[in-house]
Formats: C-alpha cells, sequence, structure tokens
C-alpha cells in the first residue's frame, strides 16, 4: 500500500465510522479469519463494524470467535443492504473483483462509501478508493497482520484476532507448505502464537473434525478419481446425486482437490462439484511447479486466483464439462510434462 494512502487512512480512522466488511461468495478459512481480525481491530478503534458475506460459511469456521454475528446476504438481504447504504467506508478482503460477491455485487455498486481493498490475487480491478494488492503474499490473513503493522498498532492484536489471523494463513498455504510461505510468513505467525493464537487447538478443529458422512463423501472422491498419466493431470467429479447420498454440507469438499496432486508424477489435479442449485459445476485447481493455473482458469472456466491454486466454473452439464476439459489439454501438455 501506498504511503500516502496509509497516511490518508489513518487520519479516516481517527474518528468513528460505519464500516462494513465484505468477503467473497463461499468464504474459506481465510476470508472469514482476515474479516473477522480486521472487524475486531476496528472495532477496537471504536468504529461500528459489520460483516457482510454474500452467502454462508462451512460449519468448520462456525467456532472462531464472532463468526454468529456476521450478516448472511442471501438470509438478511434488507439488513445488509441498509447497512451498505448507510457505511462511511467499506472494506473488501481476499477478492478483487466485485463480480466475487455473487448477488451481493449490485449493492456494492450502488454504494456510495469508499472501498478499501486487501487482497493477494492476480489482476485487481479498480473499485477501490484505497488499494493494499499483493499477490506475493501468503494469504489476506497475513496482509491484515501486515495492515494493522502499517497502522502502527501490532499491540492491539489480541488472543481472538491472533486466532483468526493464524487459521486464514494456515488454511490458505495448506499449513504452511505452499511456495507462498516465506520467512516473514512464519516470523508472523510466531507473533500470532505469541498473541495467544493456540495453533494445535485451531489445526485440530479445522482438519481433525470429521463427520462420518464427509469421510463416505471422501471415500466416493477417492473412488471417482481419475488420472490422465500423458498430461501428468488427475481429476475428481463428485455429481449432485452423491452429494445428496451422503448428506453433504458447506465444506464438506474443502481439500479433496489436493488428493490427485498427491499422487506421484501429477503435477495438474482437479475437481469438478456439481450444483444444482447454482446450476453450475464449481471447479477447482490445484498445481506443482510452473503451471499456471490462474491463467488455465481464466482462459477456460471464467476464474482465477493464484499460479497454483484457483477456482472457476462451467454452465455445461458434468459430463460436457469433463469432455471440454479433457479436450483442452493437449494445447498444455508440453507445458505440463517440463512442470
Amino acid at each position: 500500500m501506498k504511503e500516502q494512502e496509509i497516511q490518508d487512512l489513518k487520519k479516516l480512522l481517527n474518528t468513528s465510522k460505519d464500516i462494513v466488511i465484505i468477503p467473497h461468495k463461499n468464504p474459506d478459512g481465510d476470508a472469514i479469519g482476515s474479516t473477522i481480525a480486521l472487524q475486531n481491530y476496528l472495532t477496537k478503534l471504536e468504529h461500528k463494524v459489520t460483516i457482510i458475506a454474500p452467502n454462508d460459511f462451512p460449519t468448520f469456521l462456525k467456532w472462531l470467535p464472532l463468526a454468529n454475528k456476521v450478516v448472511i446476504f442471501e438470509k438478511e438481504t434488507e439488513k445488509a443492504n441498509s447497512l451498505i447504504e448507510q457505511a462511511n467506508l467499506i472494506f473488501t478482503l481476499d477478492f478483487n473483483n466485485l463480480a466475487r460477491c455473487g448477488d451481493l455485487e449490485y449493492s456494492l455498486k450502488k454504494a456510495k462509501a469508499p472501498f478499501v481493498m486487501i487482497d493477494h490475487h492476480q489482476q485487481p480491478d479498480n473499485y477501490a478508493t484505497y488499494k493494499y494488492s499483493d499477490t506475493s503474499m501468503s494469504s489476506t490473513c497475513q496482509m491484515v497482520y501486515h495492515f494493522i503493522e502499517m497502522m502502527e498498532h501490532l499491540d492491539l492484536i489480541t488472543p481472538e484476532m491472533a486466532t483468526c489471523l493464524y487459521t486464514g494463513i494456515m488454511t490458505d498455504t495448506g499449513s504452511f507448505r505452499y511456495r507462498s510461505t516465506t520467512s516473514t510468513t512464519h516470523k508472523v505467525i510466531a507473533h500470532l502464537i505469541e498473541s495467544g493464537a493456540d495453533n494445535t487447538s485451531i489445526h485440530q478443529k479445522i482438519y481433525d473434525t470429521n463427520t462420518l458422512s464427509k469421510l463416505q463423501l471422501k471415500g466416493v472422491a477417492l473412488k471417482n478419481l481419475q488420472i490422465l498419466p500423458e498430461y501428468k493431470t488427475a481429476y475428481i467429479t463428485l455429481s449432485q446425486k452423491e452429494l445428496n447420498q451422503n448428506n453433504y454440507k458447506k465444506g464438506d469438499t474443502e481439500g479433496f482437490v489436493n488428493i490427485g496432486l498427491s499422487l506421484e508424477k501429477i503435477v495438474f489435479a482437479v475437481i469438478f462439484i456439481e450444483n444444482e442449485q447454482e446450476g453450475i459445476i464449481k471447479i477447482s485447481f490445484r498445481s506443482k511447479g510452473n503451471f499456471s493455473v490462474n491463467e488455465y482458469a481464466r482462459n477456460h472456466f471464467e476464474g482465477g486466483g493464484h499460479n497454483n491454486a484457483a477456482g472457476g466454473k462451467s454452465n455445461q452439464s458434468l459430463s460436457k464439462t469433463i469432455d471440454f476439459f479433457i479436450s483442452t489439454l493437449l494445447m498444455y501438455k508440453t507445458s505440463l510434462l517440463k512442470s
């Protein structure tokens, strides 16, 4: 973030404001962790702060401090619109294009308040007056930590804030194994533990708490796993029928895409999940090495993200989506085999 923007925001935050914080649709650990931590920080500065999420978030994140205070736009649309209309300042976290907010996009485009973007994805839009965009960062939670640092308020970090920030960094770095995990990331994590984040407890709540139906769904995913060795690619499909048969809950498929990537000689892994309610196939992409799934998702599936982790969607049927996906791989064969 530019120095002038930092100084301008310091002045803005010197007086009490009505502030709204927005994560992206289908918020994950980084989105929810960063928004709750920022809400806690801004509340300490005596602002009136509300988080408005486009839709609900996974059960495995509900334990986070104050998670029950998040306003869900699709459930409380009138209340959310009123808060956005009254806001003096709007923070958008973990996304850089208002289209990532689903139906909430239209309300945000009518907002009169200036926007503050804090995000680590590629190719940001220009809707924000104040922009903190850094694609080298491990997570938006790490960026919120540095934002608080820029405001010269690291001493205000509470155990609750540390817990939220640790959660987002941990989940967005694959438990600190992705390339975006730097020495600075580990220094931030060390300070968060010193500030009260219980790393063992957080890991257990995120990764070691399963339901029988979730484990059974994972079994279906394993059964559906397909390997395309000529492209060093693996993919998983989950139909709506398979989700229904295994009592699917939001968040149950978290991490399933990494199953394929864990296989020897696989550098590109994909999961295709049918969503009849939205009429789309939701897609997650992961890669190793230099193969950019961000570029691939943007080129073929209306998506994007990071070089090694991205998302997308298809409006075709599950079978047609798979056929199209396989047809695209030939043009990437050279780069896949080199990765």
